[in-house]
């Protein structure tokens, strides 16, 4: 049995090792970093940035805040 899990380990770790992908070095000068950096920022205006973070619809209602104490006050 001890036989069988350690061939069946020592797979797993062959085929992990064969499918370990190393990442390539950045072959860019800083100047071209910079400048790249630059282009892809977006107009560079705060507010732009701003709208673009604020969610497009309202987070998750919580029904019984909107129902809470108003609902007994009323009365």
């Amino acid at each position: 049995m001890d036989k069988r899990l350690a061939k069946r380990h020592k797979r797993q770790v062959a085929r992990a090792r064969a499918n370990v992908k190393t990442s390539e070095p950045d072959l860019r000068t800083p100047e071209q970093i910079e400048a790249d950096r630059e282009a892809s920022r977006a107009g560079g205006s705060l507010e732009g940035n701003a709208k673009m973070a604020m969610p497009s619809r309202p987070l998750r209602h919580n029904p019984s805040i909107a129902q809470g104490s108003a609902a007994k006050t009323a009365t």
